[in-house]
């Protein structure tokens, strides 16, 4: 079987190839390095505004809003000429990706002029306010509060794993509106601006180190939030949740298999274990790709099937991660250090591409567990798959 495009999303590749080689940054420009995902040097600011400008940011969007109305299909092959080339289009994914998208699906035409069109632009970030302490994969256990108080919401409550929210303008914060209500149907989602008086950011480092500060605990203390800044109907924020997930999965099987070519090109098998755990992620990446295209071609059909997005979200991630550990365990000591690649890394690089083999074996598990973790996902292809019973 040979996998290939028509003319016509051929022809929209190139024109995006010719306008990164004319645009892209060079490494002198991009020295300044971002701390978190919600911080975007300036340079990368003007590097976003650009794709902005031109309607490559996010194609799919119309021209008022960074793109230029492309189909799925040609969706597909930007993502995938970022990929090969190994670059960032934001700094500020979630913003973009999500909070911005889900203005754009839900939010008035006076959110969308204030908050949605500045993200895209790069004049003001955004991070996803979602997981608390006791809601994480269950999202709809949250308990973070917020009652109407005149023409303002009062917000009290806990927010954590808030990726960049000490460098970002402002939170699409989930919070529950109706404690009475069924827990799906109490919920509603805000726009909290995070120099809100009663807001504070506390970030904290992963397992990669004291120097890796994306994670944050926020917290929420009598928080007073116009109203106005409420995105969709009260009460109707799992409709939005859904959708900003929505947003993140489609094409997120994508990102698992650069990831997985980039791990192959580095990974140096020394005996038959090591050329066996190479030969399975030589497989998995096949099957990957070959999956992940026959969802394309039905989701560019216009057919629904959110079951084959939480098989390639699982299969991606795991043989992601399942790569690294291998790699690492071939790699002994040595995996303690950055190993040599077949690519030079510049600023513009996806750092999650690099590291020694223990950096990328411990980034992997951010991919079994962001966006749905694994067991979720297991979830939903029994019921939805299998027909098994709902537990």
């Amino acid at each position: 079987m040979r996998l290939s495009f028509d003319a016509s999303v051929e022809e929209f590749r190139a024109a995006f190839a010719a306008f990164l080689d004319e645009h892209m940054p060079g490494e002198a420009e991009a020295s300044e390095r971002a701390r978190s995902s919600s911080d975007v040097p300036e340079w990368a600011r003007r590097w976003q505004r650009l794709q902005f400008d031109h309607g490559w940011l996010l194609p799919g969007n119309p021209p008022e809003y960074g793109g230029r109305d492309a189909t799925l299909v040609q969706q597909y092959v930007h993502l995938e000429e970022l990929s090969r080339r190994r670059i960032y289009h934001s700094f500020n994914p979630q913003g973009v990706g999500i909070v911005a998208a889900s203005l754009l699906s839900f939010g008035t035409g006076e959110q969308k002029r204030r908050w949605a069109i500045p993200i895209l632009r790069a004049e003001l970030t955004a991070s996803l306010g979602m997981s608390e302490p006791g809601a994480g994969s269950d999202l709809a256990s949250l308990r973070t509060r917020a009652v109407r108080d005149g023409d303002h919401f009062v917000v009290n409550g806990q927010k954590v794993w808030t990726s960049g929210a000490h460098d970002a303008d402002v939170l699409l914060t989930f919070v529950r509106t109706d404690p009475d209500a069924p827990k799906h149907q109490g919920i509603s989602v805000l726009l909290i601006p995070t120099d809100t008086p009663g807001v504070t950011r506390r970030p904290f480092p992963s397992v990669i180190g004291a120097d890796d500060l994306d994670f944050n605990e926020v917290f929420f203390s009598d928080a007073r939030v116009p109203a106005e800044n409420l995105v969709g109907p009260l009460n109707e924020g799992w409709k939005v949740a859904n959708g900003s997930l929505g947003h993140e999965r489609t094409l997120l099987w994508l990102s698992f298999a650069e990831r997985l070519d980039e791990l192959i090109r580095d990974f140096r098998p020394a005996g038959p274990p090591a050329a066996d755990a190479y030969a399975t992620a030589v497989m998995d990446a096949h099957a990957l790709r070959l999956l992940g295209s026959t969802a394309l071609a039905r989701a560019s059909r216009g057919e629904e099937d959110v079951a084959s997005i939480s098989v390639l979200k699982l299969l991606g991630s795991e043989a992601v991660q399942k790569a690294a550990e291998r790699a690492l365990s071939s790699a002994g000591a040595e995996g303690l250090v950055h190993p040599a690649s077949t690519a030079p890394y510049t600023h513009m690089h996806l750092e999650s591409f690099s590291g020694s083999w223990f950096e990328r074996y411990t980034r992997s598990f951010a991919g079994t567990i962001a966006g749905g973790t694994s067991e979720i996902q297991r979830n939903v292809i029994a019921e939805r798959v299998l027909g098994l019973p709902r537990r």
